[in-house]
């Protein structure tokens, strides 16, 4: 989708029935409800899209035609299946010597786990410690990650990989095979504390909000049952700036708390301060407080919220997208180039839209594709 966005002509290759199972995701029951296919949209959108039954004969000639003169493979078969579908690294740059081939797995090329199934909960999330390095505290169980957040930035990894081949085909000539998976990029998120055990460190679990042991990096409730983050990471400089911005001046040169040591372990009876001074107003109203007094803190936002924050769409993170319905908006990628323009989004296509356009453009005649779509080759 990347690609897309910066102007690449990018066919997306599904089986022929029922197509990518991402076309379904966004009707599973925990998922937000919508009637547009939100799920897909974010996956698909500004691709071309071919189905094709790559179990055939016919469905593999057309492939390797495609290959032929394309730039970049993008694939998430399992090394096994790509050997099974005959679409292996070393097959495909024999036709093609200046092609990028990029993998994405959920586990990895080599291994006991090369051939597991690997979806963002499993892989990225759960496997990587993730899900239990981010539990509120120590005794609360895992929560579920959002649909795509291993996802998302996996993707990325791989377009920087795909990119960064592309600079070396520049200079040599040549492709290159590029791999990438979830679980590595779910230890990349996770790094801090996977390198603190490589370290022969120990993992220090959160404690309960109420027990912790830094009342300045902690969640509070305001009276209008929102939640604030307050993250004053240079306290020792910020302290006197922090009480006298939440109105409680006392607290400076309280002897619980007036210097590091006793405010670390005094850090159950700041909480209990703080949880009665931020029940007193309004998160909006906290949020000009901190801004004004140049505090880091800030509400902790809810999804509705981001559709209204001006500083959301200052950040690039919305694009116009005039065929979704709603606002017209879809969620931009994460990054612009100057000099470079983007290209306006454009609808996700409907299973093998793009079929017989494409296999015009390679060659085919009316029928020949008749005969592939005849045969279940091509969809």
């Amino acid at each position: 989708m990347i690609f897309a966005d910066f102007g690449a002509d990018v066919i997306k290759i599904e089986p022929v029935a029922p197509g990518d199972p991402q076309r379904m995701l966004g009707h599973l029951p925990n998922l937000p409800k919508a009637d547009h296919n939100y799920a897909w949209s974010i996956a698909a959108r500004s691709k071309r899209g071919m189905a094709l039954n790559l179990k055939t004969e016919n469905g593999r000639a057309i492939l390797t035609q495609l290959v032929r003169t394309t730039d970049v493979f993008i694939t998430n078969q399992s090394p096994a299946s790509r050997e099974r579908l005959g679409i292996t690294y070393e097959q495909l740059s024999a036709l093609n010597p200046r092609l990028v081939y990029a993998a994405l797995t959920g586990y990895g090329e080599t291994g006991p786990d090369a051939e597991r199934p690997g979806f963002d909960a499993n892989a990225f999330w759960a496997r990587s410690g993730l899900a239990d390095n981010v539990r509120p505290d120590v005794r609360s169980a895992p929560a579920a990650p959002t649909l795509g957040m291993g996802d998302q930035p996996t993707g990325v990894a791989l377009y920087a990989a795909i990119v960064t081949a592309l600079l070396h085909r520049e200079r040599s000539g040549r492709g290159s095979c590029v791999t990438s998976s979830l679980l590595a990029n779910g230890a990349w998120a996770n790094a801090a504390s996977i390198q603190a055990v490589l370290c022969g460190g120990e993992i220090q679990y959160r404690l309960p909000r109420t027990e912790t042991r830094n009342a300045l990096t902690c969640f509070y409730r305001c009276a209008d049952d929102r939640w604030f983050m307050i993250s004053l990471v240079q306290e020792e400089r910020d302290w006197s700036r922090f009480c006298e911005a939440m109105g409680v001046p006392e607290l400076v040169d309280d002897v619980r708390f007036a210097t590091l040591p006793p405010r670390r372990s005094n850090a159950s009876q700041l909480v209990a301060i703080l949880d009665d001074v931020f029940a007193r107003r309004d998160s909006a109203e906290w949020e000009r407080i901190f801004q004004a007094a140049d505090i880091t803190a800030s509400v902790v936002a809810r999804a509705g919220d981001l559709v209204e924050d001006e500083q959301m769409t200052h950040a690039g993170a919305f694009v116009a997208a005039d065929w979704i319905p709603g606002r017209g908006m879809t969620i931009d990628s994460p990054f612009r180039i100057s000099g470079v323009s983007k290209t306006a989004p454009r609808p996700a296509p409907e299973l093998g839209q793009h079929s017989q356009m494409i296999l015009e453009e390679l060659g085919y005649s009316a029928d020949d594709i008749a005969r592939l779509k005849e045969v279940g080759a091509v969809g």
